[in-house]
C-alpha cells in the first residue's frame, strides 16, 4: 500500500527552490567544462584585471595592496551585476514550470539568486587561495561585517532583478533598458577608484549609489586604516530594506498578471 507523504507548505517551497536550482545548474553547464567554468571565468577576468591596476600603480592605495584594493570592488561589483542580470531573466526563462501549482515566480528568483551567491562565495575562495599561493598580502579586519555587506548587495540586486523580471513581463523592451542602465555601473561604483581620490564636490554625483558605499565599507571593514569617507552603512542598510521591500510589494501585486502574460 502506498503512503503519501504530507509535507508542509515551508518544506514544499523548499523543495520548489531546490529543484529550479538544480536545474539552473543543469542549464548553464551542460558543456564538457561544466560548473568549474562558473568559477574560472570570473576568477580570471577578476585576478587579470586586479593584477594589471596592481602592476601599473603598485604599492598601496590608501595604505592597501592595490591589488586587493580592486579584488574588493571587482568581487562586490560583479556579485551584483550577475544576480541582477539572472534574476532579471528568471521568471521568463521558468516560465513553463509556473503552470504546476506549487511553482511561483519568485521561487525561482531565489533559486536563481542563491546559485549566484553561491558562485561568488567560491570564486572569492578561490581568489584568496591564489593570493595565498602568490604570497600577496591578505587582512581582513572584520571579516563578519564584510561578509554581512556581500548579503546586502546580493539582496539589492535580487530585489532590483525581481522588478525588473516583473516589468519584462508585461513590456519585454525593459530588458533593453536594463542592460543600458547597467553597463555604467561599473565604471561609477568605486571598483577603480575611492572618493578619496576625488574632489568633495563630486561626491554627491555618486553618492546614491549603495553599491559605491558597500564596497567602500567592505574594504574599510578589511583595513581600518584604509579611511572610508563619504559613505554610510545606515544608508546601505535603509536602501537595502527600502528596495526589497517596494520589490515584494510589486511582486504581491503583479505576479500572477506577469506569468498568465
Amino acid at each position: 500500500m502506498a503512503f503519501v507523504k504530507n509535507r508542509s507548505v515551508v518544506q514544499v517551497w523548499l523543495d520548489v527552490i531546490f529543484a529550479i536550482f538544480l536545474r539552473e545548474i543543469k542549464s548553464k553547464f551542460s558543456d564538457k567544462l561544466g560548473i568549474s567554468w562558473a568559477v574560472a571565468q570570473p576568477v580570471s577576468f577578476i585576478f587579470v584585471l586586479s593584477y594589471i591596476r596592481g602592476s601599473i600603480e603598485g604599492g598601496e592605495t590608501h595604505s592597501m595592496p592595490t591589488f586587493v584594493f580592486m579584488v574588493y570592488g571587482m568581487v562586490c561589483i560583479q556579485l551584483f551585476l550577475t544576480t541582477l542580470t539572472s534574476t532579471a531573466g528568471s521568471i521568463k526563462k521558468n516560465k513553463q514550470l509556473f503552470s504546476f501549482r506549487q511553482v511561483q515566480p519568485i521561487a525561482s528568483i531565489i533559486a536563481v539568486g542563491l546559485f549566484e551567491l553561491i558562485n561568488k562565495i567560491a570564486v572569492i575562495s578561490v581568489l584568496a587561495m591564489i593570493m595565498y599561493l602568490l604570497q600577496i598580502e591578505i587582512s581582513i579586519y572584520d571579516p563578519l561585517r564584510i561578509l554581512l555587506y556581500l548579503v546586502l548587495i546580493w539582496f539589492i540586486a535580487l530585489s532590483t532583478g525581481m522588478l525588473f523580471a516583473l516589468a519584462r513581463a508585461f513590456i519585454p523592451e525593459v530588458d533593453k533598458v536594463r542592460t543600458m542602465l547597467q553597463r555604467p555601473l561599473f565604471f561609477i561604483s568605486g571598483v577603480f577608484f575611492s572618493l578619496q581620490d576625488l574632489p568633495e564636490s563630486l561626491w554627491k554625483f555618486l553618492q546614491w549609489n549603495p553599491i559605491l558605499h558597500a564596497i567602500e565599507l567592505s574594504r574599510l571593514a578589511a583595513y581600518p586604516a584604509y579611511g572610508a569617507v563619504g559613505v554610510s552603512e545606515l544608508y546601505l542598510f535603509l536602501f537595502t530594506i527600502g528596495i526589497s521591500f517596494f520589490s515584494l510589494c510589486c511582486y504581491t501585486l503583479s505576479w500572477k498578471q506577469a506569468i498568465s502574460r
